[in-house]
């Protein structure tokens, strides 16, 4: 009979131990973190997408959209929902905790409820809406990241870039002022992919900018955010940002003609790209020798241009799967949550800072609280796991 208590307590013993290898970090949310202090921490995000950031988008790429259509009866839930998402709940995002997410990236459309009087006042209803997700994020000590999404191509196509400049540093100090008091946890990122991008010209068409114009753009932009946020004072003056690249085009944001912005804080801005593997997927290259060597290429010109310097890279938008007939001929790899977990482990390996691009019920169940597919949930575990015990 001693024998087999003392086989027990061994038993019980070697899996306490085992679960004290796999404890998360614990978040002391009240520390003031460097960029990279927090990059470590950040490990695998997923985008809370086709959510805040949704609007009624018909015609939106034609000059005589003036203003964003109300939609339903022009309350949050009617944007929340209004491309097939569920509404946010605790729930959802205890499951992606639950998954092994430390990060969760909520885009936002803050045009969304807002009078057309040149103000560009929020919407009190509307940011108090995001502040309950934030908050539902905040409750289970994950990373929290919000943006401009999508309102940055409203108001880039149809402004100067002085106008711009002036335009957002009115949003970002409202959006700022109203989270200050947020801990560190809570990061801002300035937009989203539109730095740079297509403006009207004179004959109402969407015309390419110049390189040099996008770059000014894109620098300009950039520096009014970080000003505008650092001068609400609070725990905006140290907190991390995400400053935005150019297109979040890899070979834009690593040219030197793409300029960090100064800041008053010390080492506290990350640079925000999108998708190391881009170009293979949509020329079908996926799986393929081609396809490894470019996402390798890709990281290199990214560790050149930023972590050498200290500056974290996060990938604000990276995939989720690859259907099959996005894959090489002759691939390697044929699997799609083989390949997500390739490209998931060459970024954290190379210290950045991967957020997959999600939409409702697509990688992650919004109704079931879990990943959908069981090999992606192994990846993410396994990763998750992995930068966890560190």
């Amino acid at each position: 009979m001693l024998k087999k208590i003392l086989s027990v307590i061994a038993v019980i013993g070697m899996l306490m131990s085992m679960s004290s290898c796999n404890k998360e970090k614990t978040i002391d949310k009240d520390q003031v973190l460097t960029a990279l202090e927090a990059a470590k921490n950040m490990g695998i995000g997923l985008n809370l997408g086709n959510t805040m950031e949704a609007y009624s988008a018909n015609d939106c790429d034609k000059i005589y959209y003036e203003w964003m259509p109300v939609v339903g009866n022009n309350t949050p839930k009617d944007y929340e929902t209004c491309w097939g998402a569920v509404e946010t709940t605790q729930e959802i995002i205890d499951g992606m905790k639950a998954e092994g997410f430390n990060t969760v990236r909520i885009p936002v459309y803050w045009g969304n409820m807002m009078e057309n009087d040149g103000t560009y006042t929020i919407n009190p209803d509307y940011i108090a809406r995001v502040k309950e997700i934030v908050d539902y994020c905040q409750n289970d000590d994950l990373y929290t990241v919000i943006n401009i999404h999508h309102f940055d191509e409203f108001i880039i196509r149809r402004n100067s870039t002085e106008s711009c400049k002036e335009i957002f540093t009115i949003l970002w100090t409202q959006i700022a002022e109203y989270f200050k008091d947020y801990n560190y946890t809570l990061i801002f990122e300035g937009y989203n992919e539109y730095l740079g991008g297509n403006q009207f010209d004179e004959n109402g068409n969407l015309a390419e900018l110049s390189k040099r114009d996008g770059y000014e753009m894109t620098n300009v932009l950039n520096q009014a955010f970080v000003d505008a946020v650092r001068a609400t004072g609070g725990n905006n003056a140290e907190r991390v940002l995400i400053v935005s690249g150019y297109w979040t085009n890899i070979d834009n944001t690593t040219s030197p003609q793409f300029i960090m912005p100064s800041d008053s804080a010390a080492d506290k801005l990350m640079v925000s790209v999108h998708y190391v593997d881009n170009m293979m997927y949509w020329i079908n290259k996926i799986g393929g020798q081609e396809w490894l060597d470019y996402a390798d290429s890709q990281i290199a010109l990214l560790n050149k241009a930023f972590t050498e310097k200290n500056i974290p890279v996060f990938l604000g938008e990276t995939s989720s799967g690859y259907p099959s007939e996005r894959f090489d001929n002759n691939a390697i790899y044929k699997d799609s949550s083989e390949c997500v977990e390739i490209i998931l482990n060459k970024l954290v390996d190379n210290g950045f800072v991967p957020v997959i691009w999600d939409v409702s019920n697509g990688f992650y169940s919004r109704t079931e609280y879990r990943i959908r597919s069981d090999s992606d949930r192994e990846v993410v575990r396994k990763i998750s796991d992995r930068l966890n015990n560190k």
